[in-house]
């Protein structure tokens, strides 16, 4: 009985720490895709990195990359800048893939 409680154990701390390695890196994906967009729009590195955390928050409400994206459409259309939400995603998911690289680089 006890192999089966040492299984369950190690499946869940398996589970937390990919959830932990999964925020962390969407976490870091986010700040970058702030500075990537921070640039377009013209901010500075105060701006980026409020803006980095606005990105973060927005990234807790629901799953998925889309409010991610939302929040940056709006931010753009509130400067009058025009960008590609395809070209965002397509950063986003070439972000994601960078940093979970130096997660498992990190480890």
């Amino acid at each position: 009985m006890s192999q089966f409680k040492d299984r369950e154990k190690a499946f869940e701390s398996k589970f937390a720490h990919d959830a932990e390695m999964q925020f962390k890196a969407e976490a870091r994906r986010n700040r970058r895709l702030a500075a990537f967009v921070g640039e377009k729009l013209g901010m500075n590195d105060d701006d980026v990195e409020k803006f980095a955390t606005t990105l973060i928050v927005a990234d807790l409400k629901e799953a998925g990359d889309d409010d991610v994206v939302e929040k940056i459409m709006e931010h753009a259309s509130a400067k009058s800048v025009e960008l590609d939400a395809d070209e965002l995603k397509a950063k986003s998911a070439e972000l994601l893939a960078e940093v979970k690289s130096e997660l498992l680089d990190e480890a």
